[in-house]
């Protein structure tokens, strides 16, 4: 398997390392990040144990989570695949940025190049990814990376008493490579 891949325009994808802490912490201090974490990220020590856990995931082979970096080796945000099926070939895209790194296709070129390694290096058939409604920068991401909308998901998520809908996407193998 290989450790890192490259993207165009100077970004690449590598796993998680505990040096990337202090852009964890930073990234889920946001609000609009807040809750999109698997446990709260509140200190270095947080940010520390949620790479463990990508890297744990990693080596179980149950996800794979990757740093989208920039040419310095920055971590702009974070791109994963888990929930895998390998009777069915599927799995769950997720993906995230940084506050100075959005609108500037990091998340886009991180689920093209995540979408790829997951064809060609895990053998999945079919990706899924959902995003809220209220979330369109989310949808331009999953179209961009050549995810196809699927349908609707009415109130499935619930967030501090206001329920949301989901927007369902996926993307084939079989599917043309995006533009």
């Amino acid at each position: 398997m290989r450790d890192r891949l490259w993207l165009p325009p100077g970004l690449r994808l590598r796993p998680w390392e505990s040096s990337d802490a202090p852009v964890v912490l930073e990234a889920f201090a946001e609000p609009v990040m807040e809750r999109q974490a698997d446990a709260p990220i509140t200190t270095i020590a947080d940010a520390e144990q949620w790479i463990q856990r990508r890297q744990n995931q990693w080596h179980q082979e149950v996800a794979y989570g990757f740093a989208v970096t920039d040419s310095a080796d920055v971590a702009l945000g974070g791109v994963s695949v888990g929930s895998l099926n390998p009777q069915h070939a599927t799995g769950w895209i997720s993906y995230w940025t940084t506050a100075a790194a959005r609108g500037k296709g990091v998340a886009t070129h991180g689920c093209r190049a995540l979408a790829d390694w997951c064809f060609a290096d895990l053998g999945l058939f079919r990706l899924e990814l959902g995003h809220r409604t209220n979330n369109p920068a989310s949808c331009r991401v999953a179209l961009a990376a050549g995810f196809a909308p699927e349908g609707l998901q009415r109130q499935k998520l619930a967030y501090d008493g206001v329920r949301y809908d989901v927007e369902m996407h996926a993307r084939l193998a079989t599917d043309p490579q995006p533009r």
